[in-house]
């Protein structure tokens, strides 16, 4: 798809998104079901994943975990957004690479240490273009991503 057919096809969207702000606001849902076995069924696009303890926290690491289905989650979106900001700028992206890191203390999450708090730690997301745009245009792309 190019720049233009992009457009096209966003055209309309944002014209209601003017004209009717409220229709813009979309809520986003998942939904999981307990398993009774410290584990939960998610169902996806894709089908059903059960996600299960981290081996860190007891699990055996035959499970999804939740953390890593999180960082996929911000992968899959930086990756849709930046592939619909590049479009729109005109700017082809040769090859890409996302990844997405993030640091558990599992003392928090095994209520080891009261002053170590649940869940992530901080995320970092590295990005390696190949691509043909001056680094303004690179700049502004990942301003998009709101991450600059």
């Amino acid at each position: 798809m190019n720049s233009e057919e992009l457009r096209s096809i966003q055209r309309p969207i944002k014209d209601k998104y003017r004209s009717d702000p409220d229709s813009a606001l979309v809520t986003h849902k998942a939904y999981g079901e307990l398993t009774g076995n410290i584990s939960t069924r998610i169902k996806t696009f894709e089908g059903t994943v059960e996600a299960g303890l981290h081996p860190n926290s007891g699990g055996t690491g035959l499970l999804a975990c939740s953390g890593d289905m999180l960082l996929e989650a911000l992968v899959g979106c930086a990756g849709v957004t930046l592939g619909s900001v590049s479009t729109a700028m005109g700017v082809t992206i040769r090859k890409g690479i996302i990844r997405a890191e993030g640091e558990i203390d599992y003392r928090g999450t095994m209520a080891v240490s009261k002053e170590v708090p649940v869940g992530f730690k901080s995320i970092r997301m590295i990005f390696e273009l190949d691509c043909d745009a001056e680094d303004e245009k690179i700049e502004s792309m990942m301003k998009s991503l709101g991450l600059k």
